[in-house]
């Protein structure tokens, strides 16, 4: 919202600078985005009279004038403006002038022609395109006689212009909807400067016709609780005087014509939206707001043709759609040069169904967003009383008698008690019952004080935001004055900070993958539907938003494999393509429209092309599923947990088949590892990729092993090989889980060196080949010690695996 200081004048008497107004209003009301003296470095620009016009002797395009600027001899003047004419009042630059973005102006020849200055358009001296009253091809600013009458050359154009403005851009939160008109502004400065202000009054001329024979209206109350209209005949439509334009511009709006301008001067004014239809084009005399249907069609003010959705709020005449009620009218029944008649409209709209029709449209317009944050009620018909008291004066219109009121309702203004002690103790001032007092009438707010300091508030409409005693007390302090307020240090036992055990342990998880030479990604919780189905580690329902930001966006996600897929496709797009990625962060499923969905902590990891690049001594060696499992063994083993095993699975569609296992804590499954199927690789456009992802929440609800270290043996160890011939759906891991589980106290470590599958052994065997290590941490091993623990060993393989100890 701008506001313009010149404007803001005409309400109270301000006299301090406008940075230390905006300095004020920035520590008592909201923010101020940015400040600007409409002017600039501009000067020397002055009003002028064009005098004489004649062809230039050189050029087909310029011309040669002579121009009255106020000094004792014409000044001559040569340009190009197509629309230059004598007897104009125009807008000069002389010679030395600076003009809109520091251009300086010198006197000079053009073709051989001296030319003493520069007739400008308004987009010339800093008024932007989108709000200036004429495009800048259609040439130089010209006065319209009515004002050109009060003008004498020479003087100030940037006075006449009202560019000695200064402009305070204020960052209005939702719950100061109030600040967004000049009424509520004033209201808000006055109380700030301790001075009352002077609203805008006006005196309204009817005729003796009454407007409901003109014209009928009809609207539900939950549609629209107030609504009512007033029908202006005979209006002449014409550009509007300079004073309503200039204000106009300040505050960033662009002049169009006297009817539409005088609109847009109450929304701004009151903060009350209209919306000005042409009489003779209403399909029939009367409006109708209902609720849209699903795909009406309706060609709204900017050209655009529109589809609307069911929920929207329309104003209809004959059943046809004339406007998108409180966002955006219609072109049917636009007000252009050849309107004769007008019907005015002031409501107050749902707003619930406001935000729905500017959001699904993209409609975003200054009138839905007061309409979404809400109206002074008691202002509503009297902007449309004013509007019609402008339009009769500035567009020479005859005014039926009456409202035509189809929904109307009485402001009931609550009361809120509070105390100036309980003011007191929430504040830790100690004011008294005429501070307070003096704090209310400066904001305008009626109250009554009993025989003790008990205040009853009466809130006035304009300030629909005070609901609750809190918000008194707000008020109080912003008034009093935050930097007022007494500073005390936090009173309280004094506690030593540190991190919870689920902290502890989600950051321990990312400092064993970063030890173990991954990088951490982060991404965004929203993603797709079909992206959110996929690599769940069990069954889970994404949420999903009712207004996604994007289609990219649309629910929360049920894995975070998705997002490190799409970070592996990024980088190799970008030639990147080594890669050992991981997320930490929450998956979430939906439990119902009454319960807050289920978030769950997660951890997930990505591998793709290179563990080791080649050398001058050495091949490339890749990632494959054992360097993955390497790193998750190791991640579990640093995070406490020791019953860990891994069991295949086949059944997962988005991973390999062959190389796919879930990961068990005990019998709790907690995530699953192994390669991308080379189907759902080839869509994200990767190359071989391995991934695994945990459930942390399941994992921390599991015993752990707190941090303890083995002490190194000083005797020496024993390795024995072992070598098998197993069947070839006999894995690994139950070969390993039967050797520790007979290996006795002594063993140490096993490793698997050695897999063959060929000719030499049946072709449903395969040959395995295991390093085992004994020692003892207190003697020296003798061989019988370590033949009893083989014999174990080799008796549970024969008998539970059938193996054959070779």
């Amino acid at each position: 919202m701008n506001v313009s200081l010149n404007w803001l004048r005409d309400y109270l008497p301000i006299t301090i600078p406008a940075n230390e107004l905006a300095e004020k209003i920035a520590r008592t009301a909201v923010e101020i985005d940015d400040q600007y003296h409409l002017a600039g470095d501009m000067k020397k620009i002055v009003i002028a009279r064009v005098l004489s016009v004649e062809p230039h002797p050189d050029s087909d395009h310029l011309v040669i004038t002579q121009i009255d600027a106020g000094e004792d001899e014409p000044l001559q003047i040569v340009t190009g403006a197509p629309n230059v004419a004598v007897g104009q009042t125009v807008v000069l630059a002389k010679h030395g002038s600076t003009v809109g973005d520091h251009k300086k102006i010198r006197r000079g020849k053009l073709r051989g022609e001296v030319s003493n200055g520069m007739l400008v358009a308004l987009q010339e001296i800093g008024i932007d395109d989108k709000v200036s009253p004429k495009n800048f091809e259609e040439g130089i600013w010209v006065f319209n006689e009515a004002d050109a009458k009060s003008l004498v050359p020479g003087e100030d154009a940037l006075t006449v212009l009202g560019l000695r403005d200064d402009i305070l851009e204020l960052g209005i939160t939702p719950n100061r909807a109030d600040m967004l008109s000049m009424n509520g502004t004033a209201w808000e400065v006055g109380a700030i400067l301790d001075e009352v202000p002077t609203l805008p009054q006006f005196e309204l001329t009817e005729s003796s016709v009454p407007a409901a024979e003109a014209i009928k209206v009809t609207a539900p109350a939950d549609l629209a609780p107030k609504y009512g209209v007033r029908v202006v005949k005979n209006v002449k439509v014409a550009d509007s005087p300079l004073w309503l334009q200039r204000r106009l511009w300040a505050m960033g709006i662009r002049p169009i014509s006297n009817v539409v301008d005088v609109t847009n001067l109450m929304l701004l004014t009151y903060g009350q939206p209209l919306h000005a239809f042409d009489y003779d084009r209403l399909p029939a005399k009367e409006l109708t707001v209902r609720a849209a249907e699903a795909n009406e069609e309706l060609t709204t003010l900017d050209g655009v043709e529109r589809r609307t959705q069911a929920g929207d709020i329309l104003v209809t005449s004959a059943n046809q759609p004339l406007m998108f009620a409180g966002v955006m009218g219609g072109a049917s029944t636009e007000v252009t040069a050849e309107t004769e008649n007008v019907v005015l409209e002031a409501a107050i709209f749902e707003p619930k169904a406001i935000r729905h029709a500017a959001r699904d449209q993209n409609l975003h317009s200054e009138a839905s967003q007061r309409f979404e944050r809400g109206v002074n009620v008691d202002d509503t018909f009297k902007a449309l009383d004013h509007a019609a008291a402008l339009l009769a004066e500035l567009a020479q219109g005859e005014v039926l008698a009456g409202r035509v009121i189809a929904q109307d309702y009485a402001y009931q203004a609550p009361s809120i008690a509070i105390t100036v002690a309980k003011i007191n103790h929430v504040l830790g001032t100690d004011l008294t019952v005429e501070t307070v007092g003096t704090i209310f009438d400066r904001l305008g707010f009626p109250y009554q004080v009993d025989a003790g300091d008990r205040f009853t508030v009466t809130i006035p409409a304009r300030r629909w935001d005070i609901k609750i005693p809190a918000d008194l007390i707000e008020e109080v302090a912003r008034i009093y004055g935050y930097d007022e307020l007494p500073t005390t240090l936090p009173v309280g036992e004094m506690t030593m900070g540190g991190l919870t055990g689920k902290q502890h342990f989600l950051r321990a998880s990312r400092h064993v993958l970063e030890g173990l030479g991954m990088n951490q990604a982060i991404s965004y919780a929203l993603t797709t539907p079909a992206k959110a189905a996929r690599f769940q580690i069990t069954p889970v329902t994404p949420v999903v938003l009712d207004y996604p930001m994007s289609q990219d966006h649309q629910v929360t996600r049920g894995s975070l494999i998705t997002s490190l897929l799409d970070d592996v496709a990024y980088n190799l797009a970008h030639k990147q393509a080594d890669l050992a990625l991981y997320e930490q962060g929450r998956v979430f499923d939906a439990k119902g429209d009454d319960t807050l969905p289920e978030e769950r902590e997660h951890l997930a990891g990505i591998l793709t092309g290179h563990l080791q690049t080649a050398s001058w001594d050495q091949k490339a060696q890749d990632v494959d599923f054992f360097t993955l499992k390497g790193i998750v063994e190791q991640l579990l083993t640093n995070l406490g947990f020791t019953d860990v095993h891994f069991v295949a699975n086949r059944e997962r569609p988005d991973m390999h088949p062959g190389q796919t296992a879930d990961i068990f804590l005990g019998s709790t499954l907690v995530g699953f590892i192994g390669q991308i199927h080379p189907q759902t690789a080839q869509d994200y456009r990767i190359k071989q990729t391995f991934a695994f992802e945990l459930d942390l929440t399941a994992m921390l609800a599991l015993p752990r092993e707190g941090d303890h270290y083995d002490v190194i043996s000083r005797f020496p160890s024993i390795s024995r090989d072992l070598a098998l011939l197993v069947d070839r759906d006999t894995t690994s891991a139950d070969v390993l889980a039967l050797i520790k589980a007979h290996g006795g106290a002594y063993l140490k470590s096993v490793t698997v060196f050695d897999v063959y599958t060929g000719d030499k052994v049946p072709a449903d065997k395969k040959s395995l080949a295991y390093s085992l290590t004994f020692v003892s941490p207190e003697t020296t091993l003798v061989d019988a010690d370590i033949n009893a623990a083989m014999d174990r060993i080799n008796q549970a393989l024969v008998e539970q695996l059938a193996a054959q100890v070779r």
